[in-house]
C-alpha cells in the first residue's frame, strides 16, 4: 500500500553541467534524490560514510537506469558529519575537484540513539544532524555563492516539536535531562533555525534555502529504536510504516521540489512538507534563538573569526 496523497515534484528542469552535492545518500530518502539527480544530468556527489554502501547504491541506480540517455555522473566523497575533521577533509576535497555547487542537500542523519558523545565532545545527535551540516555548508559557501542561482535543502523533520523545543545552550549535551526522542527533536528544531538564518544572511544573494519536512518514511532511521525505545521497537516501526506511510520515493519529492521548481527559486527560508509551503510553531521562528544558535555553532565547531563564508570566491581561484 503506497501512501494515500502522495505529493510529487512536477519540474521537468534538467541539471546538465550542473554539480550537486547530497550528505547521506545511500539509502532511503537520499538514494532517490540522488538517483533523480542523476537521471536529470547532474554530476552528484554523495557524501556518506560507508564506501562500500555508496558503491552498491550507485551500482542500483545504475542498474535501475540502464538504457537511460543523457544521465550524469555519481561520485563518492567520503563524510563523517559528527567528527569536524572529516567534515573539512571532505569540504577541501570537493572544493578542489568541483568548480561549481549548484544545490546542497543537507540530507544525513541519526535517530534517537543512545546517548553518546561525538569525537568532539559535543551530543551525537545535534553533532550529526546541526553542526556537520552547519559547518560543511559554511565551507563550501564561498564556492555555492560563486556558483548562483544555487539552492541550500536542510532536511529537517515534523519531529522540530518533540521534547520540549528548547535549544537547551547552557547545556548542550543535555547532561541535565537527555531523551533520545527529545535530542532528536532538538536538532530538528536546529535544522529549521539554521534554515531560517542562513536564508537571512544570504538575502539578494541568488542562493536561497529551505527546510523540508519529507514526512514518515519506511527508512533505515529507525535503527536504534530497539536500544532506546524497547527490544523489538524497530520491528513494530517497520512495519507500521511499510503499510501505512510513504516510500523513499515518495519521501524524495519534496526536496526534488525545492531543488528544482522554478517558483521556488524565488522563494527562501520557508519551511515545506508535501511540495507546498507549511508555517512552522512560534519557537522555530524565534530570531532571537536562531541568531543563538548559528553564534552557538561557530564555536561550537571552531570557525575561525578570520573566516568570512559569505565572501564569494573570485574567479581565478585554483581548484
Amino acid at each position: 500500500m503506497e501512501y494515500l496523497l502522495p505529493s510529487h515534484c512536477t519540474s521537468k528542469a534538467r541539471l546538465d553541467g550542473k554539480t550537486v552535492i547530497v550528505t547521506g545518500c545511500n539509502t532511503g530518502i537520499g538514494k532517490e534524490t540522488a538517483a533523480e539527480f542523476y537521471k536529470r544530468g547532474a554530476r552528484v556527489i554523495m557524501a556518506c560514510r560507508s564506501a562500500s554502501k555508496t558503491q552498491d547504491a550507485i551500482d542500483s541506480i545504475k542498474n535501475q537506469t540502464e538504457g537511460d540517455k543523457n544521465v550524469g555522473e555519481l561520485v563518492f566523497k567520503y563524510l563523517e558529519l559528527s567528527f569536524l575533521a572529516s567534515v573539512r577533509k571532505c569540504a577541501k576535497e570537493i572544493l578542489r575537484t568541483e568548480k561549481n555547487i549548484d544545490i546542497l542537500v543537507n540530507n544525513a542523519g541519526i535517530m534517537m540513539c543512545p546517548k553518546t558523545l561525538s569525537e568532539n565532545g559535543i551530543e551525537l545527535q545535534l553533532a550529526t544532524n546541526h553542526l556537520g551540516h552547519f559547518l560543511f555548508t559554511l565551507l563550501l559557501l564561498p564556492r555555492i555563492l560563486k556558483s548562483a542561482p544555487a539552492r541550500i535543502i536542510n532536511v529537517t523533520s515534523s519531529a522540530y516539536k518533540w521534547g520540549d523545543q528548547k535549544m537547551h545552550f547552557d547545556d548542550i549535551n543535555l547532561d541535565k535531562n537527555y531523551t533520545p526522542s527529545g535530542a532528536y527533536g532538538r536538532s530538528k528544531l536546529a535544522n529549521i533555525l539554521f534554515t531560517a538564518e542562513l536564508a537571512k544572511r544570504l538575502n539578494g544573494t541568488g542562493v536561497t534555502v529551505y527546510a523540508v519536512n519529507p514526512g514518515v518514511v519506511n527508512t533505515e532511521l529507525s535503527r536504534f529504536v530497539d536500544q532506546t525505545v524497547f527490544p523489538g521497537a524497530s520491528w513494530f516501526y517497520n512495519s507500521f510504516t511499510k503499510y501505512a506511510v510513504k516510500t523513499p520515493q515518495q519521501g524524495a519529492q519534496t526536496t526534488l521540489h525545492c531543488a528544482l521548481d522554478e517558483k521556488c527559486a524565488n522563494e527562501s527560508g520557508l519551511c515545506y512538507s508535501d511540495c507546498k509551503v507549511f508555517e512552522p510553531e512560534a519557537v522555530a521562528k524565534d530570531e532571537k534563538v536562531s541568531a543563538e544558535l548559528w553564534d552557538t555553532s561557530c564555536v561550537l565547531v571552531n570557525l575561525e573569526p578570520s573566516v568570512d563564508p559569505f565572501q564569494p570566491e573570485k574567479d581565478d581561484v585554483s581548484i
